[in-house]
């Protein structure tokens, strides 16, 4: 029985595990996981290496049209380009979260972004998060989730996360950085950050990261048998 190659959006806050989820069921499926999220991470390095003002709508329309993104799909994972140079790295530095959820609200930037994860995911058989997937990427795609968890949990594996990368993170800083990132994404006047209508709600805290793809992997076939 040959399964249509369908597109599934995965939305929810920082650290909710919607990317670890997103990457290992885009495994499990064998379709393309694209980490929409690193593409305006990308955009932050690029800003910030060019030292202009994220509000300046003329020098982000400058910016944007000398920048290349690309999410290069391999067996090891996506490595994201900006311009040719590999910056899968750079862009996961501590200072980069708050800068790429300032920079991603920006319409500019935005509109550049979501034309081209539209391309990438035209032809389905792709595994897409973020804030804004199933809400304004791909409204129609046939399958979308939202992950949630509470703030103190997430904000414990974003701490932990950053240990294990050599940095020296302090929980309360990691909490009220967390607290605020929500705050922006939540209240920000383009795309913001909001469950679809048709979206499964799952909380992540309930599952260990393989219980959760699980559930994730089981509403696919369900979908998929009811022949979506």
């Amino acid at each position: 029985m040959i399964m249509k190659r369908i597109i599934i959006a995965i939305d929810g806050p920082a650290a909710s595990g919607k990317s670890t989820a997103a990457k290992l069921l885009a495994q499990k499926l064998r379709y393309i996981y694209l980490d929409t999220g690193a593409m305006y991470r990308a955009c932050a390095v690029a800003a910030k290496r060019a030292g202009i003002d994220i509000l300046d709508q003329t020098a982000l329309v400058e910016l944007l049209s000398k920048i290349d993104v690309k999410v290069l799909f391999t067996e090891a994972g996506n490595v994201i380009h900006l311009n040719d140079e590999d910056v899968s790295q750079a862009i996961r530095e501590p200072d980069i979260s708050n800068l790429a959820s300032a920079i991603s609200a920006q319409k500019v930037v935005r509109e550049k972004m979501v034309q081209l994860q539209r391309e990438m995911g035209r032809n389905g058989g792709v595994v897409l998060d973020g804030r804004d997937i199933g809400t304004v990427v791909f409204p129609n795609a046939e399958l979308k989730f939202f992950l949630v968890a509470p703030l103190e949990v997430r904000a414990q594996r974003r701490f932990l996360e950053l240990q294990s990368k050599g940095h020296q993170p302090v929980f309360e800083q990691v909490l009220q950085e967390m607290r605020k990132r929500d705050a922006a994404d939540s209240s920000r006047d383009l795309a913001p950050l909001v469950a679809a209508e048709d979206a499964i709600h799952v909380d992540s805290k309930d599952y260990s990261i393989e219980e959760m793809v699980e559930v994730l992997y089981r509403h696919y076939h369900k979908l998929v048998e009811a022949g979506c």
